[in-house]
């Protein structure tokens, strides 16, 4: 017997539509609650400790967790499965996929598109940025010399405009950090967003409840520690309400509405998960999602808080702690791996 039979086998003896459309209804719920928990919780507190002592420091360590988060979820979750869904016997055994790494190649593609969009978004700041700074205008004192009381009135209104200016450059900074931060927090939410619509439209086309059942509670974890991670960034970006809440929204209710269209797909047009066009679409989604977190957990979180922040490399306490939380960001997900 060979190996496709033996696992097509072992699926036909899960199979139970009645059963698994039930969980799969509870899990919809469910992962809704996790979801919105674990995206609100960072924002909550940032907005409760905003302007505190201690708020910067704390955001930063709780970006540093959601960085491993996020970099454990493209490398151990995401990545595997699209690699499986690929190396599956129904699609591996034909032309071309048995012929060159795909799952590779799209993550490849999903980090150059990350960089693209990057690069893209950071010539646009820069472009803001000195715009502004052109458009203030330089204050040149003409005095005679001969005349103390002018000089020194003159070094006054110098004095003044150049702090003046001083300011408008900082606050231009400022202004690019935030544009920055809002940007990562957007792009970030994409690649999420495109792992939650895999998960949940492979559970909803799903009928095999001996998968589904462990997923549940894996899948409520998963969430928890996600949306944690994709919510530090959004709290540190700074948002208005309404964006925030938006973003919030859109996180928690993918992974559902993805069942729930994988439901219906099912329902309509009887449409097997283990068709090896559904696992071809898997594994190229899954394979372009992983490429964008992978670029954006190393890039836009780790590098950039790590080696461009100034809070960060004036406090040798404050990188320890930081470094602790991205391990234990990136061990709390990937043990997650054993069950989802």
């Amino acid at each position: 017997m060979t190996l496709c039979a033996v696992d097509s086998a072992r699926a036909l003896a899960c199979r139970d539509g009645h059963a698994a459309a039930t969980l799969k209804l509870i899990s919809m719920f469910v992962i809704f609650f996790t979801s919105v928990v674990g995206i609100s919780a960072p924002v909550m507190l940032a907005r409760v400790f905003h302007g505190k002592p201690l708020y910067d420091k704390a955001i930063l360590i709780i970006k540093c967790f959601a960085a491993g988060v996020i970099l454990s979820t493209s490398l151990v979750h995401v990545l595997p499965d699209a690699y499986d869904a690929l190396a599956d016997c129904q699609v591996s055994s034909h032309h071309p996929w048995k012929d060159f790494p795909f799952s590779g190649l799209i993550t490849l593609i999903g980090v150059l598109t990350a960089l693209l969009v990057d690069l893209t978004a950071t010539s646009h700041v820069d472009g803001y940025s000195h715009g502004h700074v052109h458009g203030s205008k330089e204050v040149t004192a003409y005095t005679r010399i001969g005349d103390s009381e002018d000089v020194r009135k003159s070094v006054v209104e110098i004095e003044v405009v150049e702090a003046g200016e001083e300011r408008r450059r900082l606050k231009d900074e400022e202004e690019m950090v935030k544009m920055k931060q809002r940007m990562v927090s957007q792009v970030l939410e994409i690649g999420i967003i495109f792992h939650s619509v895999i998960i949940g439209v492979t559970m909803g086309m799903s009928q095999n409840q001996c998968t589904i059942k462990p997923l549940v509670a894996a899948l409520a974890f998963h969430q928890i520690f996600e949306g944690m991670g994709l919510g530090g960034c959004i709290a540190q970006a700074g948002f208005k309400i309404g964006t925030t809440a938006y973003m919030c929204l859109m996180f928690s209710v993918t992974t559902p509405m993805g069942i729930m269209l994988g439901m219906i797909l099912f329902s309509i047009t009887g449409y097997d998960d283990s068709n090896p066009n559904a696992l071809i679409l898997e594994g190229l989604l899954g394979s372009l999602s992983s490429g964008i977190l992978i670029y954006m957990g190393l890039v836009d979180l780790i590098a950039l808080d790590f080696f461009h922040n100034k809070l960060m490399s004036s406090e040798t306490w404050l990188k320890k702690a930081s470094f602790l939380a991205l391990v234990l960001g990136s061990t709390s997900m990937s043990i997650l791996a054993l069950w989802a």
